[in-house]
């Protein structure tokens, strides 16, 4: 059978079904040759058989005396069986024809290909002849009869009726094969749902069904496809949850290391600055020879104070729900700028209402957007990053398996863009991008991370708003659960870092 890569299904039981009608096309005809031919041998036997009974009989009747002798008289025999290319005759025992009476072909014969004509004589024997011998009267054998058709006329023949076959089927060949083609087209026309099915799971969309079919097959394909979905969409729900979880967890986790680090250590160091300065005043009189050391504790104190203050604005961010995305944001990327001495690397730009957003969104997006700047400034070692928030319109409502989607009003998009070198191992084994695909797989958004050889890299974060305010609020239930469980544990004051 024929086969062609990248052919489709339709075209491809065509081209099988033509192969098959053709191969029953070549042995129906090969059939009717066969059956002719053996017809034809059939019929010159007859004429042998009744050609020796007629000279039998006008053998006997001459005789006899009853009849002129004009023995043999094959004209009485050829008027009533001799069909076009017929030949009928009579031998002597000495082996010389005494008689012979052919009918010349059909009138209008046309000559066959000379092709078909070896093909047929090759196959079959035309020209074979019927002999029959003639009994005498005392029943010895005074010669035989001879029958035969002309191999031209059967060849001629034949090609006509393989012609006639051969005009049927470019008849109805390629009729059959539209209608074959059609038939498959609409019985598989569901298969483009499928694969239609089959690209929104691939992209993400679990709430994707297919309908019932009318094979059995495909009902069954679709059956399989459903409760894969249908798993799918649970386990993505789960883990989801659990990550939700983790999160709130790891989040209420850095808040209680910065209380306990802004308590204990915030307070130690400034206990230490302040008893430094007394010392100091103290050796200003009794003993100048201290100053200089004071002075260096006082420096190591208050460079350890910058670094806590670091520490903690790491670990417990301002908050994003009481100042705003965009203003954590802004004072987020001037920190950066801050840290470059003068060379500003780091740029912020907002477009749309990016400050109407569920506080889990928030706080999420900022934990995005710090790790994103802290990869691109120290392992990247880019000189320019560009961070971009904006709002955009979502999908409209859909239906899906009998349920009415939630709308999507808009969705939040966040893009980091840097000019530095990303290392394929760091993306692929730091914990950085794993974090924040969790963050963003827990709001049901999705994360796209692009490294561009001699470029730099483009981080991606779409979130749909709607989609996640009730992940929002419950992780935020469980954040405020796990805070209530950890109040009784914070019995130190907390005082403000001095500076």
């Amino acid at each position: 059978m024929w086969t062609f890569a990248g052919s489709d299904l339709k075209y491809r039981l065509t081209l099988r079904v033509a192969a098959v009608s053709a191969l029953c096309f070549a042995a129906i005809s090969a059939y009717f040759l066969v059956d002719a031919d053996r017809r034809v041998h059939a019929r010159i036997d007859n004429v042998a058989e009744i050609t020796a009974k007629s000279l039998a009989m006008q053998q006997s009747r001459a005789l006899w005396g009853h009849t002129p002798p004009n023995f043999p008289d094959l004209d009485l025999v050829t008027t009533y069986v001799m069909t076009p290319g017929l030949c009928v005759a009579y031998r002597g025992n000495d082996g010389n024809i005494v008689q012979r009476s052919c009918v010349g072909p059909p009138s209008g014969a046309s000559e066959p290909p000379w092709l078909f004509t070896a093909f047929y004589r090759t196959l079959f024997d035309p020209g074979r002849e019927a002999v029959r011998p003639v009994p005498g009267q005392d029943g010895t054998r005074i010669g035989d009869t001879i029958a035969w058709v002309d191999p031209d006329v059967l060849t001629e023949e034949a090609w006509h009726e393989a012609g006639r076959l051969m005009t049927a089927l470019l008849i109805t060949l390629p009729l059959l094969c539209a209608l074959v083609y059609a038939a498959l087209a609409r019985a598989l026309r569901p298969t483009q749902l499928i694969r239609t099915g089959l690209e929104r799971i691939t992209a993400g969309d679990l709430a994707a069904r297919l309908p019932p079919f009318d094979l059995a097959e495909l009902s069954a394909i679709r059956d399989v496809f459903n409760q894969l979905a249908e798993r799918l969409a649970s386990a993505l729900a789960e883990r989801n949850e659990l990550t939700r979880r983790l999160i709130a967890l790891q989040d209420e986790e850095r808040r209680h290391l910065a209380r306990e680090l802004h308590d204990e250590f915030g307070q130690s160091l400034a206990a230490i600055r302040a008893l430094t300065a007394s010392t100091r005043q103290t050796a200003a009189q009794d003993c100048p020879a201290l100053l200089s050391e004071c002075d260096a504790i006082a420096r190591t104190a208050t460079g350890m104070m910058e670094t806590l203050r670091g520490a903690l604005f790491r670990l417990r961010p301002p908050d994003v729900e009481e100042l705003g995305l965009a203003a954590s944001l802004d004072g987020l990327v001037a920190g950066w700028n801050g840290r470059t001495r003068g060379k500003p690397r780091f740029e912020l730009k907002l477009a749309g209402d990016v400050e109407d957003l569920p506080a889990a969104i928030g706080d999420n997006l900022y934990r995005v957007a710090q790790e994103a700047l802290t990869n691109a400034a120290k392992h990247a070692e880019a000189t320019a990053v560009v961070l971009r928030l904006a709002t955009r319109d979502g999908p409209t409502d859909g239906e899906s398996a009998g349920e009415v989607e939630q709308k999507i009003e808009k969705q939040i998009e966040l893009v980091v863009e840097d000019d530095g070198r990303a290392s394929e191992r760091a993306v692929k084994s730091g914990m950085g991008l794993l974090g924040m695909r969790e963050r963003v797989a827990s709001l049901g958004g999705q994360l796209t991370f692009e490294s561009r050889a001699g470029l730099g890299a483009v981080l991606r974060v779409v979130i749909p708003v709607a989609a996640t305010a009730r992940a929002g609020s419950e992780q935020r239930l469980a954040g405020q659960n796990l805070s209530e469980q950890n109040v009784s544990e914070q019995n130190l004051p907390k005082t403000e870092c001095a500076a």
